[in-house]
C-alpha cells in the first residue's frame, strides 16, 4: 500500500509538471517573457518535487525511524548551520582550505595593485618556452578553480608542458573597492599584469587566456589597447567566453531594461553587489541539482554532504563593484555592444573586436548553461587571426576542469576552413570529429606552437624590478565574503 501511495504522488507530481510545461508552451508571450515564465515555473515545480517533503519522502521517513529520529535531528543542524551561513550547502566546508589542500601549485606573488594579485608559478621542467602564459580568471569566482588540486590543476598542466605561467588572482572586492569600474578592471587586471608578465620574462609578447567574464575583459583590453597600435599578445585562448550576448542562455532572464535600470539607481554610482546574490542566481539555473537535491538529502535525511572541490569552490563566492557590474550587464548582456565595432569603448578607445588579429583557440562546452556553446562560437565571427574552435563534453565548469589522467568525457574539434572568417556553428558540428578525452591534450599542443624558442627555467618567480611579495596562493584569494 506504501508503495502504491509513493508512486501516485509521483505519477501525480509528473502528470503536473507535464500539465504546466503544455500551458506554458501555448502561451502567446515573446520570447523573453516565455523564457522568464518557464524559468518561474521550473523554480516552482523543483520546490514543488515531493521529495523535499517529509510526508512525501517514503526514504526520509524509514530513515527516521530507523535511527528513532536521530537522522531528523542531524538534519535540523544542517539547516540551522545553513541558516546562520547564508546559504544551502553541497559540500563538506570543513574538508577544504586554500592554500592547504586547494590552489597549492607552489609559486609566488609577483605584483599587486588594488584590484588583482599576480601569481608567478615555478616552473616544473628544465626548460621551458620564452613566452609565457597569462591566465585571466573569471572576476565573479576564485582563480583556483583552474588549480583545484595536482590531479585536476590546470596550471600543473600547463608547467608540466614547459610554460612560464602567471596567474590573475582578483580581489572579492569590499566597501574600500566599490567605486571600480570596467576600466579598472580591464586596466589593473589586465593592462598593468600584461606588462608585469612581460617584464619578467623579458618577452615581447605573452599567449594569453580568458576564462568566462575574465575572457571578456580579456578581449576588451586587448582591442582597446590595439586601437593604441600596443599588440601584447601572440596567441589568444578563450575558454566559455562570451562576447556576442544576443543568445546569452538562462541568465537572460535576469536582464531586462527596468532590472538594469534599477540596479544603476542602486550601485552605478558606488556600492557592492554581494556575491552571495551572484551565487544565488547561478545555483537557481541548476535548482534541482543545486538545491533541493541537498535540502531533500540533508535537512530530510540528515545527510552531511561529501567533500568536493569543486563545489567548495563554487560557494566561494566574490562581490563586484557596482559601477563595474553596471556597466557590464547593460553594454554586454542587455545592449549586446562589444560585438559592434566602436560599440562601447573602454581605456578611452573604441573598441573593434577585429582589431584582434592573433591566433585564437576558442572552447566552449556541449552542455553549457551560463555560456550556450553557440554564443561562443559566435566569437569566431569577430575575432580575426587564424581560429582554432574546440566542443567540449559536459557543462560550463566539468567540460572546463577535465584533466586528461582522468580519462573522461571527449571533444569535437575540425579544421577551420582555410580563409574563412564567418562559419555557422551548426555546419562546423557536422563535420567535426569526436575524439575521447580532454580538450587540454589538444589545446597543449596548439599552444606549443606559439610558446617560442626553449630557454633555461627561471629558478624563481620575479625580478628585481618585481620580486615576490607572498606565496601563491597570496592573500586576495583568501578573503571569503
Amino acid at each position: 500500500m506504501e508503495n502504491s501511495l509513493d508512486q501516485w504522488v509521483m505519477a501525480a507530481y509528473a502528470a503536473g509538471s507535464a500539465g504546466v510545461r503544455r500551458w506554458l508552451a501555448d502561451v502567446n508571450a515573446d520570447a523573453a517573457t516565455r523564457a522568464k515564465l518557464e524559468f518561474a515555473a521550473e523554480q516552482w515545480l523543483a520546490a514543488m518535487h515531493p521529495d523535499n517533503f517529509l510526508a512525501t519522502n517514503p526514504e526520509a521517513i524509514r530513515r527516521a525511524v530507523e535511527t528513532g529520529g536521530g537522522s531528523l535531528s542531524d538534519g535540523l543542524r544542517l539547516m540551522s548551520a545553513d541558516f546562520a551561513r547564508g546559504r544551502v550547502s553541497n559540500t563538506d566546508d570543513t574538508a577544504f582550505e586554500v592554500g592547504r589542500n586547494l590552489a597549492i601549485t607552489p609559486g609566488a606573488v609577483v605584483m599587486r595593485n588594488r584590484l588583482v594579485e599576480l601569481i608567478q608559478y615555478r616552473a616544473t621542467t628544465p626548460t621551458v618556452g620564452a613566452r609565457p602564459l597569462l591566465i585571466v580568471p573569471p572576476c565573479i569566482n576564485k582563480f583556483y578553480i583552474l588549480d583545484l588540486q595536482p590531479d585536476n590543476s590546470f596550471v600543473g598542466h600547463c608547467l608540466a608542458a614547459g610554460h612560464t605561467v602567471f596567474m590573475v588572482s582578483w580581489r572579492n572586492p569590499g566597501a574600500a573597492e566599490a567605486d571600480l569600474t570596467w576600466d579598472d578592471y580591464l586596466r589593473m587586471g589586465v593592462v598593468d599584469t600584461l606588462a608585469a608578465a612581460r617584464a619578467i620574462s623579458r618577452s615581447a609578447t605573452v599567449n594569453a587566456l580568458g576564462f568566462c567574464v575574465g575572457g571578456t575583459i580579456l578581449a576588451t583590453a586587448l582591442a582597446a589597447l590595439a586601437a593604441r597600435g600596443e599588440r601584447p599578445v601572440a596567441s589568444l585562448t578563450l575558454l566559455a567566453t562570451l562576447l556576442d550576448f544576443s543568445d546569452a542562455g538562462p541568465l537572460g532572464v535576469f536582464v531586462d531594461p527596468a532590472t538594469v535600470a534599477y540596479r544603476e539607481a542602486a550601485l552605478a554610482r558606488g556600492g557592492i553587489l554581494p556575491g552571495a546574490e551572484l551565487a544565488g542566481a547561478f545555483s537557481a539555473l541548476r535548482p534541482r541539482d543545486l538545491v533541493w537535491n541537498y535540502v531533500s538529502n540533508g535537512y530530510l535525511k540528515g545527510e552531511k554532504p561529501p567533500a568536493f572541490d569543486l563545489l567548495y569552490w563554487n560557494a566561494d563566492s566574490t562581490n563586484l563593484p557596482g559601477p563595474m557590474y553596471c556597466w557590464y550587464l547593460r553594454n554586454m548582456y542587455l545592449e549586446n555592444r562589444l560585438r559592434e565595432p566602436g560599440g562601447v569603448r573602454s581605456l578611452g578607445e573604441a573598441v573593434d573586436l577585429a582589431a584582434i588579429d592573433v591566433p585564437s583557440y576558442i572552447v566552449a562546452t556541449r552542455e553549457d548553461h551560463i555560456v550556450p556553446w553557440r554564443s561562443a562560437f559566435a566569437s569566431t565571427r569577430l575575432l580575426s587571426g587564424k581560429k582554432r574552435f574546440v566542443l567540449g563534453a559536459s557543462g560550463h565548469i566539468a567540460g572546463i576542469v577535465n584533466p586528461p589522467a582522468r580519462r573522461r568525457r571527449s571533444f569535437w574539434h575540425a579544421a577551420w576552413p582555410a580563409r574563412a572568417r564567418a562559419v555557422d556553428a551548426d555546419a562546423w558540428l557536422a563535420t567535426a570529429t569526436e575524439t575521447p578525452g580532454s580538450w587540454w591534450s589538444d589545446w597543449s599542443g596548439w599552444l606549443g606552437g606559439h610558446a617560442g624558442r626553449k630557454v633555461t627555467a627561471p629558478e624563481q618567480p620575479g625580478n628585481a624590478k618585481f620580486p615576490p611579495l607572498a606565496v601563491a596562493p597570496g592573500e586576495y584569494v583568501k578573503v571569503r565574503i
